[in-house]
């Protein structure tokens, strides 16, 4: 089973120098933090903000090569948490047939806003990140550790 997830929001994680995207359920009992590079930060960023680059970066050629040749981003599923690392699927439609690509998460997800396509997480991921070690970690964030984030 698949749970429909929403962007949020990025934060920084000071512990990590790295970049969180926040995944969020639609009743917002379900959280999914993934943690990516700043690279990849920015391209969510850029999308979430609607903001075009002077020249394409990565995700917006893949969106207008997909354009070119009538590709439609159906939905992206975050498939897996194995050893700390996420997994996903791009599934798209291509002349009446659909295809599921293998895709790191942060990829994913900054197609699939630049293509107002729904993010979905399995079950069985919400169920692995929900471990003890993530509660730990944010019970020990303090309120100046997160940035801004969407209600």
């Amino acid at each position: 089973m698949i749970t429909q997830m929403h962007v949020k929001g990025l934060m920084f994680d000071p512990y990590n120098n790295a970049y969180i995207v926040v995944l969020r359920d639609e009743e917002q009992a379900e959280m999914l933090p993934i943690w990516v590079g700043k690279s990849e930060a920015s391209a969510i960023s850029l999308a979430l903000e609607h903001v075009a680059p002077p020249r394409p970066m990565t995700h917006d050629f893949m969106k207008g090569y997909l354009d070119a040749y009538q590709a439609k981003v159906i939905s992206v599923v975050i498939t897996d948490l194995s050893d700390h690392t996420y997994f996903a699927k791009v599934h798209l439609m291509y002349d009446d047939s659909e295809y599921a690509i293998d895709a790191r998460p942060s990829d994913a997800i900054a197609l699939a806003i630049r293509s107002d396509a729904p993010i979905f997480a399995s079950d069985t991921v919400i169920r692995k990140q929900s471990s003890e070690e993530l509660e730990q970690w944010l019970e020990n964030l303090k309120p100046e550790d997160f940035g801004k984030l969407d209600s």
